[in-house]
């Protein structure tokens, strides 16, 4: 009996020396939104988020907070404190509640034009293209590329590593050209 006090003693003694050790990892996210204002004096930015709420970040500068950030994601975005862009179409990257969010990085999107699509996935070949059913019954095929930006269950992750399967929901932000739609943003919903 008193090899197994000393046994779960020793046991605990390890795993409180282990812990403070463990420090968490703010899980990165995305939305997408036009810039409303960037409050210099508060470090504060305002965006006009496309779900019609005005949702407001701090930036982030100060702060020491261990982030899950996918590197490629964030390799093509302006950091928080450095983007001046007001009226700018975004990819918001940020971390916290929807009452204390933090801004890690912005993504400028450009002039446009834009279209936005939420239905289900028809197809989703694995990495190049997803095709999707809008609630029209309408399908869209939209590209995938390095630079899409893709929001799952684990955070933002580069387009290429979004998983989504044929009947998921989504919404995608995307640009059209000569050769088609191309995606964004894909929100798995």
């Amino acid at each position: 009996m008193g090899k197994k006090i000393i046994c779960s003693v020793a046991v605990s003694v390890c795993l409180g020396l282990v812990q403070p050790l463990t420090i968490a990892q703010q899980v990165v996210h995305a939305l997408t939104g036009t810039v409303s204002s960037i409050n210099s004096a508060s470090k504060t930015i305002s965006v006009f988020q496309d779900n019609g709420i005005q949702g407001l970040f701090s930036d982030g500068t100060d702060s020491k907070t261990r982030l899950s950030i996918d590197k490629k994601v964030s390799l093509e975005t302006t950091a928080a404190d450095v983007f001046k862009k007001t009226g700018a179409y975004v990819v918001v990257l940020y971390y916290g509640s929807d009452q204390d969010r933090t801004a890690v990085a912005l993504k400028n999107l450009g002039a446009g034009p834009f279209t936005s699509v939420t239905g289900s996935v028809v197809k989703f070949d694995g990495k190049h293209s997803v095709a999707v059913s809008d609630e029209s019954g309408a399908t869209q095929v939209f590209k995938i590329t390095q630079a899409t930006i893709g929001e799952g269950y684990m955070g933002a992750v580069d387009g290429y590593k979004i998983q989504v399967q044929k009947g998921d929901k989504v919404r995608i932000v995307a640009s059209k050209d000569d050769s088609g739609l191309t995606a964004l943003f894909v929100r798995l919903m």
